[in-house]
C-alpha cells in the first residue's frame, strides 16, 4: 500500500513536470529581430526622431528596461506595443504586425528580448537597426 502511494505520487510529480516543460516557451530571436526591425525601428525612425540599435545598450540595460516596461521616458508601457491591439492597428500599414497578427503578447515579448539580448553591447552578436 505505501508502496503504491509513494509510485503513485512520483508518477503524477513526472507529470506535473513533464507538462510543464511541455508548455514553455523557447524564444525566437529571429522573429523578434523581425519585429524590431519592422515595428519598433520603423516607428522610432519616423516619430521618435531615430531609431535605437540594440548594441546601444548591455544586456543587464536591456533586462532593467523590458522588466521597468516604461517607453518614451515613461509616458507609456513598452508592452503595448508588442499587444495584438496594437499590431492589429497598425497591420494596414505594416506587414510585420500583419504576419505577426495572432502571436500571443507574451511569446512576442520573449521574442523582442531574445533578439536585443543577442544583439546588445556585450551579446553575442552586438546588431545595428539596419
Amino acid at each position: 500500500m505505501k508502496t503504491q502511494a509513494i509510485f503513485r505520487s512520483a508518477v503524477a510529480l513526472g507529470l506535473a513536470c513533464a507538462t510543464s516543460f511541455a508548455f514553455a516557451y523557447d524564444a525566437d530571436w529571429k522573429r523578434g529581430r523581425v519585429y524590431y526591425r519592422s515595428v519598433c525601428t520603423a516607428c522610432h525612425a519616423a516619430q521618435a526622431g531615430g531609431s535605437i540599435a540594440p548594441s546601444t545598450m548591455t544586456k543587464a540595460e536591456w533586462v532593467a528596461y523590458l522588466k521597468a516596461d516604461k517607453h518614451a521616458k515613461g509616458k507609456d508601457s513598452m508592452k503595448q506595443y508588442l499587444s495584438k491591439s496594437y499590431r492589429a492597428s497598425i497591420k494596414a500599414q505594416n506587414k510585420a504586425a500583419e504576419k505577426f497578427a495572432d502571436v500571443p503578447d507574451e511569446e512576442l515579448l520573449d521574442d523582442l528580448k531574445a533578439f536585443v539580448l543577442k544583439g546588445a553591447k556585450d551579446g553575442d552578436a552586438p546588431a545595428s537597426c539596419s
